[in-house]
């Protein structure tokens, strides 16, 4: 057994220790979207801080705790703030919560993620489904030893976002006659808001919106066989588009801005699921 799994495990029978739910679906949720977690019917609420070895979220907006309960009749656990590389954290540990949410029973990860827009057809408050990314930028999760528990040494990445599952976001964009842009999202490190020539660059590369997350947590989850689907909130334009500097408080209040309609589509997508 691996280090790694050993501390997964002992994660593990922390939280069992306190609830035998079992999720179908783990849902993470970024920068000023963790409203949704408080609409689902909750079972239990377990705080990062209170299961051994695991990271704790240190940024603004992200609460830093699991949320068990239903949406309709679908089983979810909610990450209400997920933890970062820029905050010190290596990318296995970054990934720990999707491994984990996986061994609680969980076969879907949807992820959610605030971004800025590379897209210039894109504007502070739409949505856009990730169709696929770029994480070249950021250290490979799976780097290290291999978890053989989880999955094979070389993972196929060739459909991280799952087609029918993007499909049906889709068409629940459709019946809503909500605004859903489609793209490409690239992950990079951070903290630093990029470059205007970084934005140019990552253009040419064919990202659409990017971000200092989700990306790693996307490979962990199909290195487990979990299928995958996400969401971004364009929050603002990428440095350069504009003009406008960018700040944290600016992308929080964007991400207010739509979520309502981002807590519908997704909402109503799981009842789909």
């Amino acid at each position: 057994m691996s280090k790694e799994y050993e501390k997964l495990q002992s994660a593990l029978l922390a939280v069992r220790s306190i609830t035998d739910f079992e999720p179908e679906i783990a849902l993470i949720l970024g920068s000023g979207l963790g409203s949704y977690a408080d609409t689902i019917k909750t079972v239990c609420e377990i705080p990062y801080s209170d299961i051994p070895g695991f990271p704790v979220s240190t940024v603004q907006g992200h609460s830093g705790k699991f949320i068990f309960g239903y949406d309709g009749d679908k089983k979810i656990v909610c990450m209400k703030g997920r933890v970062h590389m820029y905050e010190g954290y290596e990318p296995v540990d970054v990934v720990m919560p999707v491994r984990l949410m996986y061994m609680l029973g969980a076969k879907i990860l949807f992820l959610t993620n605030a971004a800025g827009g590379i897209n210039e057809t894109f504007h502070p408050g739409c949505l856009m489904l990730i169709e696929d990314q770029i994480s070249i930028f950021v250290r490979n999760p799976l780097v290290g030893s291999n978890v053989e528990e989880l999955g094979t040494r070389f993972p196929d990445m060739t459909r991280i976002y799952d087609k029918d599952l993007c499909g049906i976001i889709t068409e629940t964009a459709d019946k809503l006659n909500s605004e859903l842009f489609k793209g490409i999202y690239v992950q990079v490190s951070g903290p630093s808001y990029e470059s205007p020539a970084d934005v140019k660059a990552l253009r040419l590369l064919g990202g659409s919106a990017v971000g200092m997350s989700t990306a790693i947590e996307a490979i962990a989850a199909r290195h487990a066989g979990m299928r995958v689907c996400g969401i971004s909130v364009i929050s603002n334009m990428a440095a350069g588009i504009t003009g406008e500097e960018l700040n944290h408080e600016e992308v929080q209040k964007a991400a207010d801005s739509v979520a309502a309609r981002f807590e519908e589509l997704v909402r109503k997508s799981i009842a789909a699921f």
